[in-house]
């Protein structure tokens, strides 16, 4: 038998295997089906494959001796119903691994194609709580151990049950007596697998664990190779490295040990059941009154030599079938969460604006919107004009209950404002730009837009009605303008374009051969920050938004590329309602009102030159004597 491997096993395997059977069962009924009966027709052949020798040895070999004539017609015939055997089960043995695998890579294609869709509909909390390397290895490792459980894992077990069930009626019916003995050394094989099964398993968890600390190590030192080599600290990271390797030597050494002497273990006990079986089934062909031959014998060999094979199959492949329920347990929790709720009725249209300042909706793109507003009591509909004025009356937020980020915020932006907020790292800047864009919702007070409560507008209506310009630019694989065209999907190459300009990325591009048609890779690779953070200010600017969110856009780029980037922002924010998180005051001086913010609260606000009078913590902070952290 094979050795067994131990791995993370499902915290509730059997309702993750029930749904998961629901899952690929469900939606191929038919083709199971006949996997089902391809199996049963294989298993049957390969079993009569084996019984065939008594056959051959009782009926045709011993008689021929016997008699000394030679009847080659019927052991010809013999044979040609052997072939057909033959034959069944082979083309039963491609149906079950050509329907299998057609299952196999069906089920995996909805299954991502789910849990994509679902991935895309969860909260931006979810995103902030998990670590994407874990949700990477749901969508790459997860599915795969699915995969191979559903090609392999499934179809070796139920032939395995299949033969298993076959071969012991057979044996049966060849000696009830010699069926015994097998059994006894199945169970003497099954006692020696846990007991070496059990030590091994202690030590392969130890394994695991050290190869996890190795592993992070190395993550650490490559990433942090600078630092070391600044420090000097190559010869601690040796000696730290080289205790973890041995560590993980011995717990390897320890566990590999009982996993390998495993293997000739249990095939040495088989090699004793075999020569048991010879033994005792020779002396059972030599007493007349048992009724045993020497066919019988050779077949039941043959069986119980093609009892191993399943027995040690199921044991191996159980293991990859409780990796695979571990996997997907992970990828139904993934699909079980709870996607973002949104109970807003308030959508943006596209209207048309008379003289007299009527408004009415348009089918056709206008360039005006406006909010939709059904109103439920009367069912009327009202529309207000998408400006960008924007209020906060006494908000109050935290991301855990209990504790407060926001403590009774409130401010208000006019159509055309720039509001700068100021204040130390956690002091809650980007937790209001969060909770305009309703990727959290508040505990307390009110935000409108244009008047209205943005929990009453449809969130994707929201966003589209708000740009934002983050301080870590993100660019996808794919083309300049295709980059720049995510603002906006159905953006024509001249709003591109138009875009470009308005943020100051046009001459750049226009320096590489293929211009828009340039493909990016690796998250802008080849381009400088200032360049990626210009597509970004594009790829806000095509949508022509109301309102725009700019959070620290300049903070991690040099002084000169600082000025390039900020004269693409003015001329972003022209006419805009303009919300400005960053740390260098040069970048808010120009602001209507500046927000101070501490431990969540506006402890000062004003313009520039309001505030440098006050001489409080934004004169601070200007002069010098203060830094922000």
């Amino acid at each position: 038998m094979p050795q067994m491997r131990f791995g993370q096993k499902a915290k509730n395997p059997k309702a993750t295997g029930s749904r998961l059977f629901k899952l690929v069962v469900g939606k191929h009924k038919l083709s199971f089906t006949v996997v089902l009966v391809s199996i049963a027709v294989s298993s049957l052949c390969s079993v009569r494959l084996s019984l065939f020798l008594q056959e051959l040895i009782d009926g045709y070999i011993l008689p021929m001796t016997q008699s000394g004539v030679n009847d080659f017609n019927a052991l010809q015939q013999a044979l040609v119903h052997l072939a057909w055997i033959l034959l069944a089960g082979t083309i039963a043995g491609y149906l079950v691994q050509r329907m299998m695998v057609a299952i196999s890579m069906d089920t995996l294609r909805d299954i991502r194609s789910e849990m994509f869709r679902h991935m895309e509909k969860l909260p931006l909390s979810f995103f902030d709580t998990h670590a994407h390397g874990k949700l990477m290895s749901t969508f790459t490792n997860d599915t795969d151990t699915l995969q191979m459980m559903i090609t392999q894992s499934i179809t070796q077990i139920i032939t395995s049950v299949f033969t298993i069930t076959f071969v012991l009626v057979s044996m049966l019916a060849l000696s009830w007596i010699l069926t015994i003995v097998v059994l006894l050394f199945i169970a003497l094989i099954f006692w020696l697998t846990k007991k070496l099964g059990d030590k091994s398993s202690v030590n392969f968890k130890g394994q695991q664990k050290e190869l996890a600390t190795i592993n992070g190590f190395i993550e650490e030192m490559i990433g942090g190779q600078k630092v070391v080599k600044v420090f000097n600290h190559e010869e601690a990271s040796k000696q730290a490295f080289d205790q973890m390797n041995e560590n993980l030597r011995k717990n390897a050494d320890k566990a590999n040990s009982f996993a390998n002497v495993m293997g000739p273990v249990t095939n040495n006990v088989g090699n004793l059941q075999y020569v048991a079986v010879t033994i005792i089934g020779a002396a059972m062909a030599l007493i007349p009154g048992m009724h045993f031959s020497i066919g019988g014998l050779a077949a039941f060999l043959q069986l119980t030599r093609s009892i191993h094979n399943p027995i040690g199959q199921v044991a191996q492949q159980m293991n990859n079938v409780l990796l695979a329920l571990a996997g997907a347990e992970r990828i139904f929790t993934l699909l079980d969460e709870k996607p973002e709720e949104d109970d807003g009725y308030v959508t943006l249209a596209n209207v048309n604006v008379a003289e007299d300042g009527t408004i009415t909706e348009s089918k056709e793109q206008t360039g005006h919107w406006a909010w939709k507003h059904p109103h439920k009591a009367d069912g009327s509909v009202t529309y207000t004009p998408l400006k960008g004025d924007i209020q906060l009356e006494h908000v109050s937020f935290g991301y855990t209950p209990g504790k407060l980020v926001l403590h009774d915020i409130s401010l208000y932006a006019k159509p055309g404002q720039k509001i700068a907020f100021v204040g130390a790292t956690g002091a809650g800047k980007t937790t209001i730009t969060n909770l305009l864009n309703r990727f959290y919702d508040i505990q307390d007070g009110k935000i409108r837009f244009d008047g209205i409560n943005i929990q009453k507008i449809k969130k994707s209506d929201l966003r589209r009605s708000l740009g934002m310009v983050l301080q870590d630019t993100h660019l996808f694989s794919g083309t300049i303008a295709e980059n720049i065209r995510f603002g906006k999907p159905d953006a024509t190459d001249e709003e591109v374009i138009q875009a470009a300009k308005l943020a100051g990325a046009h001459e750049f591009i226009m320096m590489h051969p293929q211009g828009y048609q340039t493909r990016l890779t690796g998250d802008g690779e080849g381009l400088s920050q200032g360049q990626r953070q210009l597509l970004s200010i594009a790829r806000a600017a095509v949508n022509n938004p109301p309102v725009m969110v700019l959070d620290e856009a300049t903070s991690s780029i040099d002084t000169y590329t600082e000025s390039i980037v900020q004269q693409g922002m003015d001329r972003l924010m022209a006419g805009r309602t303009v919300f400005v998180i960053a740390h260098r005051l040069s970048t808010v001086q120009n602001s209507q009102a500046i927000m101070v913010l501490d431990h969540g609260r506006i402890i000062e606000r004003g313009t520039h030159e309001d505030l440098l009078r006050q001489k409080g913590v934004y004169w601070q902070l200007y002069t010098g004597s203060t830094e922000l952290s």
